[in-house]
């Protein structure tokens, strides 16, 4: 399990408003904004000369940063200090069929929320979504990264075929998936079960997998089947509870649970 460091900042820190960076973050930086977020940061969050603002990015951490122009069309930044050091999220994959597009919009923002590492749309023999916009799903998981004090983006895939996903599974990842013809054991039993190590969740398209696709995931050597309880639950429902069960029970809320206890 991996754990992030207890946060590093005060109430009024946590006030001001938080960009992801891609620049490098240092003391004494001089950063110029590009123009959606010199507008979103002068003309949206009003901060003006003199204000403060949050940076961060996945290698460098949380900093902290003076609006020295605020400029709607291109704002400039000074880089203060460090708020946060770097920390990773668990080695948490979601694979889901895209569904319909505000349900993948939910779907990615709730993921991203939720400490997954990494997000990759499967298509299926029922996926009913059209092309898949992995850029749209990028603007999506940056805003909900800023949104909820991740210090890092979430890797956004390329939408494959299922049947090409199952045949490049890395040997030895375990691939939990969440069966809903309801013989599988629930997923917190399923959990307890496996190694500590990198896992990704499979989450399946409205109308649930076909009888092959069922077969061809249970015959994977890494295959781990798991319920989600009683009820069918809807593609972005089911997304939210495995995630919301897996970092209860073995990602990163966790291990935050039990250092607090030691």
């Amino acid at each position: 399990m991996l754990t992030a460091p207890d946060l590093l900042l005060t109430r009024s820190d946590m006030s001001d408003p938080r960009l992801y960076c891609p620049e490098k973050l240092i003391n004494g930086a001089r950063l110029q904004l590009g123009r959606d977020e010199s507008h979103y940061l002068i003309s949206v969050m009003r901060r003006r000369e003199g204000e403060k603002v949050r940076l961060f990015n996945a290698e460098d951490g949380e900093w902290s940063a003076v609006v020295t122009a605020a400029d709607r069309k291109q704002a400039t930044l000074d880089v203060a200090g460090q708020l946060r050091p770097p920390a990773k999220v668990p080695d948490l994959d979601l694979l889901f069929a895209p569904v319909k597009k505000n349900r993948t919009d939910f779907i990615v923002e709730k993921a991203t929320e939720l400490g997954v590492r990494a997000i990759r749309p499967v298509i299926t023999h029922r996926t009913i979504a059209g092309k898949v916009r992995t850029d749209r799903l990028r603007a999506l998981a940056k805003e909900a990264a800023e949104q909820t004090e991740r210090l890092d983006l979430p890797e956004i895939a390329d939408a494959v075929q299922l049947d090409t996903c199952l045949s490049d599974w890395p040997s030895g990842r375990p691939l939990i998936f969440c069966d809903e013809a309801g013989d599988a054991p629930l997923m917190p039993d399923a959990l307890a079960g496996l190694a500590d190590g990198g896992v990704s969740i499979l989450i399946g398209p409205e109308g649930g997998f076909s009888p092959e696709e069922r077969e061809r995931i249970r015959a994977l050597p890494s295959s781990v089947p798991v319920s989600l309880g009683p009820r069918i639950l809807r593609a972005d429902t089911a997304a939210v509870a495995a995630l919301t069960l897996f970092q209860a029970l073995r990602g990163d809320w966790a291990a935050r649970a039990q250092a607090r206890e030691n």
